[in-house]
């Protein structure tokens, strides 16, 4: 019967009854949370406002460039800057706050047809379509759309220099210049980049345009980490939950990857999801290491998944390599198998001078470890080793790329 169906145990059973809950709110240490106060923020949030308050009278304010390193408080910062817009005009009768992030819509049709949902409020028989128009006649919309409201827009691009890089900047210059065809709306532009020479991609007709002001945020320092956390885990956290270890070390290690808060709030958040899962009472500097380790290896995962097919192909020969007893090879070790799996998958192999670029950056990205070696009197060659643990290998190995994939068979001479 129902009732007995609810008794009933499933495969959540065991966990739910040996779970020990530590976290009282684990929302607050999700890095998209935007919390009522940016510690140590307060300068850039004061200069921010600054230059946008003249948007509630109806005056277009500068377009600001801002510039930081990830976990540098950009992003925070501009959504709550945004929501208390959003309380200052709640009907948005003056001001309309647009967020989009360049890297989920990376594409010129994908940023244009997310402002102008934005725009008109989800009232469908207005909507742009998701695919099949041209960009002209998306731009002739969106530009009367905007020009019917008679407001100011902000429209905020985080990680516009992923959609630079892909696209180019005309989608940029169309929005920079459209004051310029407006009778009634203005729109300002805030651009968010980790890249400092983002201002090199872009064409000088935008450069100035959209660099009218521009703000760097710069990396947190131990201390002001330390105070983020501690602001976090007075919310999320029930007193003592935490050995006084924890966010001093958490604090440390991401201090020492270039002040990443978001870093440090991913260490302290996996930290007491590992601590839970082991049925520990507090969460102490063990957790903290082994979420480190997780991060890491997390991080590495999802630069393998992005790998280019060539570089794919490139890593699975220098794995079969391994696994023939070279631990360290040759560049000429590692072409001959990477030019080996390109035949069994029927892919034409690059150039020789291709692939040591490519050996570069797995090298760079911490998959393999690259160094000359001196051979005295023959110069010197490469020395290449995989650096990535056994079950990612296996990741490697199932991608789809290699499903076809069958190893020569070796002769042998009668």
């Amino acid at each position: 019967m129902a009732g007995e169906n609810k008794n009933e145990a499933n495969i959540f059973t065991q966990y739910i009854k040996s779970r020990h809950s530590l976290i009282k709110n684990s929302k607050i240490l999700q890095t998209t949370y935007i919390p009522d106060n940016l510690p140590h923020r307060k300068d850039k949030i004061d200069a921010i406002v600054e230059i946008l308050a003249p948007a509630l009278n109806g005056d277009k304010p500068s377009n600001i460039l801002i510039i930081g390193k990830t976990g540098t408080g950009k992003t925070a910062v501009m959504n709550f800057i945004g929501k208390e817009l959003r309380k200052a005009d709640p009907q948005q009768e003056n001001v309309h706050f647009i967020y989009i992030n360049c890297e989920v819509n990376d594409t010129a049709y994908g940023i244009l047809y997310s402002i102008s949902n934005q725009i008109i409020n989800n009232i469908e028989e207005n909507k742009i379509p998701f695919t099949g128009w041209s960009l002209d006649k998306i731009l002739a919309t969106l530009t009367e759309m905007i020009d019917k409201e008679n407001k100011v827009f902000i429209i905020v691009l985080d990680e516009i220099d992923r959609s630079i890089q892909k696209n180019g900047d005309d989608i940029f210059y169309y929005l920079t210049t459209i004051n310029e065809v407006l009778q009634k709306s203005r729109v300002s532009i805030i651009g968010i980049t980790n890249n400092a020479k983002f201002t090199e991609l872009l064409s000088p007709k935008i450069k100035s345009r959209l660099g009218e002001e521009k703000l760097v945020f710069p990396p947190y320092n131990v201390e002001q980490l330390k105070d983020i956390l501690y602001n976090r885990a007075d919310i999320a956290f029930d007193t003592g939950v935490l050995d006084d270890d924890v966010i001093p070390y958490c604090a440390a290690l991401s201090a020492q990857e270039m002040g990443d808060a978001r870093r440090a709030l991913e260490l302290m958040r996996i930290s007491a999801e590992i601590a839970e899962r082991q049925g520990d009472p507090k969460i102490t500097s063990a957790h903290v290491k082994s979420a480190r380790s997780k991060i890491e290896v997390d991080a590495i995962v999802e630069v393998i998944k992005t790998l280019t097919i060539q570089s794919k192909i490139l890593l699975l020969g220098i794995i079969k390599n391994t696994e023939k007893g070279l631990p360290t090879m040759t560049t000429g070790d590692t072409y001959a198998a990477y030019k080996s799996v390109c035949e069994c998958i029927g892919q034409s192999p690059l150039t020789q001078r291709r692939i040591t670029g490519l050996i570069q950056e797995l090298d760079m990205l911490g998959i393999i470890h690259a160094r000359i070696k001196s051979t005295g009197r023959t110069g010197r060659t490469k020395e290449i080793e995989l650096c990535i643990p056994r079950d990612l290998i296996e990741m490697v190995k199932s991608d789809d790329l290699f499903k076809d994939y069958k190893p020569p068979t070796q002769r042998t001479l009668m």
